[in-house]
């Protein structure tokens, strides 16, 4: 009885927007960027040394040249800081509309996709802290710029990946299969190619003393894990399946190149030298969230499995169907998979499970670099709060460290927040792309940081 009135409320309610409409704010937003573009592109044209010389370039680029230089670590300013976070906010809105009506895949696969570019990011800024890029290519590995650079790599890849194989997506039989992988793996293997040859190679002529032998096994691990994925990943979209693939064999490519310099670490224009090789903060930094993210995944693996039965996404309300529709339906959606399955099922997808280990691995890492290995914090708010912890251990007479704790007590309270406001939290299918670029904005600036800065606990640099 329940289930009919649902039924008939829904389909007398007002559908939701087609996908391939953009909403008014989308529309809005979009002609605000174009707007925006032409104003600043007109400065730049009509008055350089304004908008450049004493505007931009002050505020934007000088602190990525000097955090590429020998001095690094530049640090954030409120101002830039201000720019990051608005134009990442403007992006997400943008390429959510866009994405969507190009139907590009939003499920766990896609997210598991992006959480191997998002691993890219701070394996090869570790690198570019150890000194190891030429100078020409630093700026390329320094925020924001490492982020838009592997941005173009990504696109690259998904427009390679779609050209070459999407023609079989959704195709099951043997043969199809065979076809998909002559397609992806030689592509794929000649771009992880020219990626190592672009970007590591110009190193080896630098840093001449260096050994190569860990380099060269992790080109031979990276390649191996290009097969690997390509194989594992059977019907999944092309786009998605050479997006993960590539990311993941990027990773590899780069950890080889860690090990590299723990074997032979090469000279650092800082003039540091490699004194020690910590292990313990690695199962702090990474162990504890592994456990949390552990017992998450158990308290809603069930749920989640039972939501997929019935064809239904967690979080995700039935094809058509508003957000304001089901909110007004009241008791009537009591019963519904979406309804009472989505609140612990969302505790086990990759997307939640990558914001919780992320934002600990954040704060964990903060916590024991600061305290521990006396490195420093640039983010300007991150340093307010670290400065208010050091301020309370010197009310209650602690010691020890600087007053990190308090950042890693906030990362836990907005974990907390975070997880709360998903499993809450409804969308509608045309808000998916929405919530995937969230998710995918909230591992920047909480996975990246964290595992960057395990690596360089980790090497030393």
């Amino acid at each position: 009885m329940s289930t009919n009135a649902l039924e008939e409320h829904l389909e007398n309610a007002e559908p939701a927007l087609p996908d391939a409409e953009y909403s008014v704010y989308e529309k809005i937003a979009l002609w605000a960027v174009l707007v925006l573009i032409a104003a600043v592109v007109s400065g730049l044209v009509l008055a350089n040394e304004t908008v450049w010389d004493e505007g931009l370039k002050p505020i934007v680029w000088d602190p990525v040249t000097k955090d590429a230089g020998a001095a690094g670590d530049a640090g954030y300013s409120p101002e830039n800081t201000t720019i990051y976070t608005g134009s990442m906010l403007v992006s997400v809105i943008i390429l959510q509309a866009l994405f969507r009506k190009a139907n590009v895949p939003c499920d766990d696969k896609m997210t598991l996709a992006l959480i191997a570019w998002v691993c890219l990011a701070p394996v090869m800024r570790v690198l570019e802290d150890a000194d190891f890029f030429s100078a020409e290519m630093d700026v390329l590995f320094i925020s924001p710029l490492i982020h838009l650079h592997l941005a173009a790599w990504l696109i690259g890849i998904a427009i390679l990946s779609q050209w070459l194989a999407g023609k079989w997506d959704g195709a099951t039989t043997d043969r199809d299969e065979q076809k998909v992988r002559l397609a992806l793996l030689p592509s794929l293997m000649i771009a992880l190619m020219f990626h190592w040859g672009l970007l590591y190679q110009p190193a080896y002529i630098v840093h001449d003393e260096m050994g190569q032998v860990w380099a060269m096994g992790g080109l031979l691990a990276a390649f191996g894990m290009l097969l690997w994925s390509v194989i594992k990943t059977r019907h999944w979209p092309a786009i998605t399946r050479g997006l993960f693939s590539f990311g993941t064999a990027s990773v590899v490519l780069g950890l080889g190149h860690w090990a590299q310099f723990l074997a032979t670490p090469w000279a650092q224009e800082s003039g540091r030298v490699l004194e020690s090789t910590p292990i313990w903060p690695i199962f702090v930094v990474l162990g504890i969230p592994a456990v949390v993210c552990f017992f998450m995944y158990r308290a809603g693996v069930e749920d989640l499995h039972q939501l997929k039965l019935t064809g239904h996404e967690a979080g995700v309300l039935p094809v058509g169907v508003r957000l304001d529709t089901w909110e007004n339906a009241g008791d009537l959606t009591t019963n519904h998979p979406v309804q009472l399955l989505s609140k612990k099922g969302l505790l086990a997808t990759p997307m939640v499970l990558a914001m919780v280990f992320g934002q600990l691995c954040d704060g964990f890492a903060t916590m024991v670099g600061i305290d521990s290995f006396g490195y420093g914090e640039k983010h300007p708010v991150s340093d307010a709060v670290i400065q208010f912890g050091g301020r309370l251990n010197d009310s209650f007479g602690i010691e020890y460290g600087e007053g990190a704790w308090l950042f890693t007590l906030v990362k836990v309270g907005l974990i907390g927040a975070i997880v709360w406001l998903f499993s809450e939290m409804k969308v509608e299918q045309r808000q998916r792309h929405l919530r995937l670029l969230i998710v995918l904005a909230v591992l920047i600036v909480g996975l990246a940081p964290g595992l960057r800065d395990i690596g360089r606990l980790t090497l030393g640099v």
